[in-house]
């Protein structure tokens, strides 16, 4: 049975199911459900019931709170679910019920905040994952095709790849030929033709018609699993973030006791001491820094822009390194026409109309390229297409003979062998009327704005910036220098990626990248940043953040979210300690009582809520797109 007999079955999704909607945080649920039944005991005339609910929630949060806070400290961990349980205990100690019941409801919110941000993060990224390989077509024992799972497929069965699809395992190729694009793997930036017999690696794209190949390793041992399995372990690898609040958290515990301890001695009126510890409630930690990162990474997903959580972005905020990946991340990831060299009498823009013509009829990667190109071109008169091999057109008159050089030089006169070197390129030979060989030399150029990229992120942005590239050295090079990157590692494997992100010395290091090598490194990596708008699959999963769009300058756009995000974070946690520093400090002099003490801690926590809630607005004057570069 040829492969043109098969009778194809529908392709089904790679994407298994649905994402299931985030479930609510069990503090966030407690937080609620107390809400509810406080509110209904008032309604119904109870206070004293609704004051009992408050105290329980209370005293239940307090207690979660403090097993957290005893596991933090056994690591060697001080956080802010730390400062809250004291706020949370001193409250209760004065009788001061409502202050710990507010403490406690802004401890779960502000959890729920964040919970709910990485959440949406991951919702927002599912469409990007459909390309990633979860089932095959295999030839069954009675000849035909029947679609499986890619973990059902054993050692020598045969595999069907459509045009278009990934290789889903290890295999070598049955057919003469076909065109595939390893640029997610391998970094070479153009497509590859594979012969009969040669080993393809799973994660490969088949971009020639329908491809048989027998499978030579089980999903398991396949590269595409190796990598995933890379993945994962650098993600384990990668050392926790502490949180902004976290490091202000511990210092801001130690003053409140330290004041609240030295107003109670000094005076002998430990009711004081007990005021100062229910003014230095933590809520501007609790909410406030939560509320800037959430507000940040909704003003960024409105621009395309998807943060996973607000650690990525404070990271990114302190980044001293910007590490790019070569193909499809600095270039187009395709190939264009950057040169045609003309040894006949046929002018270029000429050439390249009757080769694209003579393309047309072809499905070849090149053909578009070509198409592209040339401004216009007509319809050939005839053609016939030899597979891997080129294409016999008459154009207009004209016979045009363009693919392989053995197929275009049949008989071609003397010295048409000579050509220039094309490091990095590919070649399109093109013969008219019998005359010369002419070349038309395809390449992956830069993307439009990477070099301004490059600039702004090293000139104004104080980054060191480097490529790390799967490609060859003299192709990364060649690209690197007309981008203006001095640094480059080339060629790189995955596991060589990481480790040369994880020995950067200017920290905090950031990966741009897109392909599957790239997954690697986007976990291992202090932020990684994904392209996914073009063909984003594992690296988009692996990244911490993902840019829709799929242009380059959104990397400079992202960093001055980052940084305006972590900006007004800061400025909202040092205005709510300044504030509660001044309120615990008339507290220790006995001039504010308790009870009034909460009542104006509440104003401190709605003035630091208000600031943070600039982050989800553009700057004063600032359109949508007034920070792109």
């Amino acid at each position: 049975m040829t492969p043109s007999a098969y009778v194809l079955p529908r392709p089904q999704s790679s994407v298994g199911g649905t994402p299931q909607r985030g479930v609510l945080p069990p503090k966030l649920l407690l937080a609620l459900s107390s809400v509810v039944l406080v509110v209904t005991a008032w309604l119904c005339g109870r206070p004293d019931v609704a004051q009992a609910c408050a105290a329980t929630y209370a005293v239940t949060l307090a207690a979660l709170s403090g097993i957290e806070s005893v596991r933090r400290l056994a690591r060697r961990q001080f956080g802010v679910d730390i400062l809250a349980t004291v706020a949370i205990v001193a409250a209760l100690l004065a009788s001061e019920v409502w202050a710990a019941f507010i403490v406690g409801l802004m401890l779960a919110t502000g959890e729920g905040l964040e919970k709910y941000a990485n959440w949406r993060a991951r919702k927002d990224l599912r469409h990007l994952l459909s390309t990633v390989p979860t089932r095959a077509l295999v030839v069954g024992a009675d000849g035909a095709p029947e679609e499986v799972r890619i973990a059902s497929v054993r050692v020598g069965d045969i595999v069907l790849v459509r045009q278009g699809e990934v290789v889903p395992v290890d295999a070598v190729l049955l057919d003469e030929t076909a065109t595939l694009d390893e640029s997610s793997l391998t970094g070479e930036s153009l497509p590859v033709e594979a012969t009969r017999d040669q080993t393809i690696a799973s994660g490969a794209v088949n971009l020639s018609g329908l491809a048989r190949m027998r499978a030579v390793r089980v999903e398991a041992d396949s590269q595409y699993q190796r990598i995933v399995e890379l993945v994962a372990h650098a993600a384990n690898a990668k050392a926790p973030t502490v949180r902004l609040a976290d490091r202000v958290a511990g210092p801001f515990t130690l003053a409140a006791l330290a004041i609240s301890a030295a107003a109670g001695a000094l005076s002998g009126d430990w009711a004081r001491a007990v005021a100062v510890l229910v003014v230095a409630t933590p809520c501007p930690l609790i909410i406030a820094a939560p509320v800037a990162f959430a507000g940040g990474i909704s003003r960024a997903a409105r621009e395309r822009i998807i943060v996973r959580s607000g650690a990525a972005l404070e990271m990114l905020s302190r980044s001293r390194t910007i590490a790019f990946d070569k193909t499809g991340t600095l270039t187009s990831g395709s190939a264009s026409v950057v040169d045609v060299r003309s040894r006949s009498a046929v002018a270029p823009e000429r050439l390249l109309m009757l080769a694209a013509a003579a393309d047309s009829v072809s499905s070849h990667v090149y053909a578009e390229a070509l198409r592209r190109a040339a401004s216009q071109h007509p319809t050939p008169s005839a053609a016939t297409e030899t597979p891997g091999a080129g294409v016999d057109a008459m154009v207009e008159g004209h016979h045009v003979v363009l693919g392989r050089a053995p197929f275009v030089r049949r008989g071609a006169p003397t010295g048409a062998d000579d050509s220039a070197p094309t490091e990095g390129r590919s070649v399109v030979f093109v013969r008219v009327d019998d005359g010369p060989v002419d070349e038309i030399v395809l390449a992956d150029p830069p993307r439009p704005g990477a070099r301004d990229t490059v600039r702004t992120l090293r000139e104004e942005m104080g980054q060191r910036v480097l490529m790390l590239s799967g490609d060859d050295a003299d192709t990364a090079r060649r690209v690197a220098d007309e981008i203006g990157i001095a640094l480059v590692h080339a060629p790189c494997t995955p596991e060589e990626k990481v480790a040369l992100v994880r020995a950067q010395t200017d920290r905090p290091a950031v990966m741009v990248g897109d392909g599957i090598n790239d997954a690697p490194v986007l976990a291992s990596a202090d932020v990684g940043i994904a392209l996914g708008g073009r063909r984003a699959t594992l690296a988009s999963e692996a990244a911490d953040i993902v840019l829709l769009r799929d242009d380059i300058a959104d990397v400079v756009r992202a960093r001055r979210y980052a940084v305006r995000t972590v900006t007004v974070a800061r400025q909202s946690i040092v205005l709510g300690v300044a504030m509660s520093v001044v309120l615990m400090m008339i507290a220790a002099f006995g001039l504010l009582p308790a009870l009034a003490g909460a009542w104006l801690q509440e104003v401190v926590d709605l003035s630091t809520i208000l600031w943070a809630l600039r982050t989800a607005v553009p700057p004063g004057g600032e359109g949508p797109r007034a920070s792109h570069e």
